[in-house]
């Protein structure tokens, strides 16, 4: 490739979704057109604002924190500048012992240990696939699934719900898109809050009626099942069910909403393969006795509805109560 070609692709035919490609290439043309690969990473790693903002926390809160308790350096929190006590009384020959101390210590550390000091960041990560990562993003639509941060303010994460050192599968339903900080705050808790979560999830209630399922369950993921109605509404009338023992909607942890909503979507695609005169849905969730709840057991029901199954559709829901369904 020309650099007219290559100026070109660069200016107008690169497609980006990160800023990955531009980072690469820049790096390429500032160590002769050749480097290693790990170079590459280190530049992408440096233009990742997510990183930064990981490494800008881990000095301020970790070791930042070990060496102004030990009145080793001190921080202005107007100019977030760090300044190591005393440097101004060293002397050149001093300066360069002190560097060499350091290169020691940590060359005896990495030898000693090795590459397992950095497993915790590996255990809960790996290879997730693009198409993955953009079906959790675009679900999550584009904000932080805890907090609600907006992409385009704060980089976000793919992140396994339970983590695989605990046993958390790479299936769609045990990701959720986390900003930075929520992920950060989260896998610090990993070894004490994901076994209580898991074991919450296992949770049953021996004379619930949906906690001992009697009929064929038609669907379902990691947290959540689904079966037909056992009074239908309308035909395919089907009830989507979290497997955790669950009276309230409200008490529903985020991870269960997520796992409600995607197993809502793949039925609603399967029933509308399944019926070409569906055209509509009604969902629904009856939350308390005086909202009708009869089974408390937290369900949704999904009704397909079809031209003409009722004289006067217009205010669907709104018919709970009766005479409210007209305005």
């Amino acid at each position: 490739m020309n650099y007219e070609e290559l100026h070109e692709f660069i200016l107008h035919k690169m497609r980006m979704s990160h800023i990955y490609q531009p980072v690469m290439l820049r790096t390429l043309l500032e160590n002769g057109g050749e480097c290693h690969q790990a170079d590459i990473a280190k530049a992408l790693t440096m233009n990742d604002e997510s990183q930064i903002e990981y490494y800008t926390q881990i000095t301020n809160n970790m070791v930042g924190k070990v060496l102004r308790n030990h009145g080793i350096v001190a921080r202005d929190k107007n100019t977030k500048f760090y300044n190591l006590e005393g440097y101004s009384r060293f002397n050149q020959e001093q300066i360069d012992s002190l560097i060499q101390a350091c290169t020691e210590r940590l060359e005896g550390f990495l030898d000693a240990r090795g590459k397992t000091i950095f497993d915790h960041r590996r255990k809960s990560s790996g290879y997730i696939s693009g198409t993955i990562r953009y079906e959790v993003l675009k679900r999550a639509k584009f904000h932080c699934e805890l907090c609600g941060v907006p992409a385009d303010e704060k980089a976000l994460e793919v992140d396994h719900i339970l983590p695989r050192n605990h046993g958390g599968s790479d299936e769609i339903s045990n990701f959720q898109a986390l900003c930075y900080s929520c992920n950060a705050m989260k896998r610090d808790r990993d070894d004490t809050d994901f076994r209580a979560v898991r074991s919450a999830y296992d949770e049953r209630d021996t004379e619930c009626l949906f906690c001992k399922v009697d009929r064929s369950i038609i669907a379902e993921n990691e947290l959540v099942y689904a079966i037909r109605d056992g009074f239908p509404v309308t035909p395919l009338h089907t009830l989507v069910i979290p497997k955790r023992h669950v009276a309230s909607w409200f008490d529903l942890g985020q991870s269960e909403v997520n796992a409600i909503t995607q197993l809502l979507s793949e039925l609603k695609s399967e029933i509308d393969s399944q019926d070409e005169t569906v055209t509509g849905y009604n969902i629904g969730i009856n939350n308390g006795e005086d909202a009708g709840q009869t089974i408390f057991h937290c369900h949704v029901h999904l009704i397909p509805r079809r031209s003409g199954d009722v004289e006067k559709p217009r205010g669907g829901v709104r018919h709970t109560i009766p005479g409210k369904g007209s305005y």
